[in-house]
């Protein structure tokens, strides 16, 4: 792998306001992240669930997912009935290996950021609601939980590939 350092320590990203950045580093950092964990792994490996925790596949279908689905909100539309179904698939297990769910997890980070990339960061305080209920929020709050709910889900990929492949 790479000897650089983390995104976010390599600097701003040319034509992303500073404010936008995170988002972009959060991206690369689990793109990275999750190729080096999962490179060896077989799609055994991939859908296995070591002491019935949560597969490292069903991790990265669901970072992908999740992302989508939160885009859309910050977007203020509402999800479709794709997204729904996809959703509740989320969690079934395939029979795709590592290489198959990041490039499905590339796909949904690159309309991601196409997304962020035109945001007005003057907006960010905007509100957005979340979910059925409406949940109130704000383009700055999504953007937050987004980051945050990524990473959570990249360590638990990690850790589910490192007792995966045990």
């Amino acid at each position: 792998m790479s000897s650089l350092p983390e995104p976010w320590l390599r600097g701003p990203i040319e034509g992303v306001p500073p404010f936008l950045a995170p988002i972009l580093y959060t991206f690369q950092h689990a793109r990275e992240d999750l190729a080096k964990y999962t490179r060896e792994l077989t799609p055994a490996q991939m859908w296995a669930r070591p002491h019935g925790f949560g597969s490292v596949g069903f991790h990265i279908r669901h970072i992908a997912g999740s992302t989508d689905r939160l885009m859309t909100y910050l977007q203020g539309r509402e999800l479709s009935a794709g997204q729904m179904a996809a959703l509740r698939a989320e969690e079934t297990a395939g029979s795709e290996g590592a290489g198959e769910l990041l490039a499905e997890l590339d796909a949904a980070f690159a309309s991601a950021e196409t997304i962020v990339r035109a945001l007005d960061p003057e907006r960010l305080a905007e509100s957005r609601y979340v979910g059925r209920k409406r949940l109130p929020t704000t383009v700055v709050g999504l953007l937050t939980h987004i980051a945050e709910h990524i990473q959570r889900h990249v360590g638990q990929a990690i850790s589910a590939a490192k007792l995966a492949s045990i």
